[in-house]
């Protein structure tokens, strides 16, 4: 099966598995610990279920969204993820290219092989965020920070949620670990995946050498194989909100915090002069038992009203996800391991079927939902054996639905 026969973004996960040497795919579908976060983003979503309104003209339906004043073509963007490079070919490049053609935005991570300048160029035209991992040396920070300025990105996501690194046990038992060293068995895999390593793997030595993560603080990047990653995880730990203060005087253009969780974090970037928040769990990879971000959202909305933009990601599979995260409140959703799935399938191509993908999912949903427009979903069309449905509410305004948190 190739890219072009998928017909939803698990078959483009089958694709991947099957192409990806073990320790590039769990690195990318992984969790981290029980999976018991990964599971329950997706048990959240699918535990909704849809209020369909009949009779509705749905004729004229759009999925035009406007976040910060800009209209994108869709209501989801491409979602930042580290070491991208292990899938595809230059996939950063190859990922804000996709979102370029699709008119949404694409978050480049400070944990990218490719240089933020040279994304910025290749992708010339589309909308580019970065999303930065910030240590405490703060002169490294700022060179960083200018670097993003000057290649025009237009707003900086400061990722919160990793002061420590996840205990993501697979990675061990792959030998999958940072500096990375090659053993034999990751090698007999390799060999036996001649798609990635001559396509990927080979072509990227042959290219630019040993994979390097260009981005992080100048002061500490390096290659995959070299130890400096390592010391600047390690000065993490010691970040707090006065560092996000620093940066809010430092970047002049929009700024997230990435990995909220709580309705008072949120109240707290929005009084450290956040324009909008992430709200997130990191795909399920970082503090395994934590609630997913649908189930925070409706209380982070409740209590910022729309003086922030929320949006939110983790577990997005389906159009019908993005749907009903939207339905809760949220301006915007990112995908992240979608993508991905669509990169080691068919590299861009297949990164813009993925994008497809979802678009038409999304707009067969509201037809059958019998919603004209975003602008008018809400979360009276939705239903949780948790709650009871509440009277539907002013388009753009979230519904509080604080018992959605409760589990079955």
């Amino acid at each position: 099966m190739g890219y072009k026969d998928a017909l939803n973004i698990e078959d483009l996960r089958r694709i991947a598995e099957k192409r990806l040497p073990r320790v590039a795919y769990e690195f990318l579908a992984g969790g981290t610990e029980d999976d018991v976060t990964l599971q329950h983003n997706r048990a959240v979503f699918e535990r909704i279920r849809f209020r369909p309104r009949t009779l509705v003209d749905v004729s004229g339906r759009s999925q035009q969204v406007s976040v910060f004043g800009k209209t994108f073509s869709a209501p989801f963007g491409i979602a930042p993820t580290g070491a991208a490079g292990l899938y595809g070919f230059a996939a950063d490049i190859a990922l804000a290219r996709a979102a370029r053609e699709a008119g949404v935005p694409f978050v480049l991570s400070t944990a990218s092989f490719e240089p933020l300048e040279k994304v910025a160029r290749e992708a010339a035209g589309g909308t580019l965020w970065f999303q930065l991992y910030m240590s405490k040396d703060r002169a490294a920070a700022r060179n960083l920070v200018t670097r993003a300025l000057d290649a025009g990105y237009e707003a900086l996501i400061v990722t919160t949620d990793v002061p420590v690194q996840a205990n993501r046990e697979y990675n061990r038992r792959n030998g999958f670990t940072i500096p990375f060293r090659l053993n034999l068995a990751n090698m007999i895999d390799g060999a036996l995946h001649p798609h990635w390593l001559f396509g990927v793997f080979l072509r990227t030595l042959l290219d630019s050498g040993i994979p390097r993560f260009q981005n992080l603080d100048t002061n500490v990047g390096g290659r995959i194989i070299a130890k400096p990653i390592d010391e600047f995880r390690a000065r993490r730990e010691a970040l707090d909100w006065s560092d996000f203060r620093w940066l809010r005087e430092l970047w002049p253009h929009k700024l997230f915090v990435k990995g909220v969780l709580r309705a008072d974090d949120a109240l707290l970037a929005l009084q450290h002069g956040a324009d909008g928040v992430f709200i997130s769990n990191h795909g399920g990879r970082q503090l395994d038992g934590a609630i997913s971000p649908l189930e925070a959202l409706p209380e982070i909305r409740a209590a910022v009203g729309r003086r922030l933009a929320l949006v939110v990601d983790s577990g997005i599979r389906r159009g019908s996800d993005i749907v009903k995260a939207l339905a809760f409140g949220a301006d915007m959703a990112f995908v992240g391991r979608a993508t991905l799935y669509g990169i080691a399938a068919g590299g861009e191509a297949g990164a813009q079927h993925a994008i497809g993908i979802l678009r038409s999912e999304i707009e067969r949903v509201l037809a059958l939902l019998g919603c004209p427009s975003l602008r008018e979903l809400n979360a009276d069309y939705l239903w949780h054996p948790d709650f009871t449905p509440v009277p539907a509410v002013a388009p753009g305004k979230s519904a509080s639905l604080a018992s959605l948190a409760a589990r079955p």
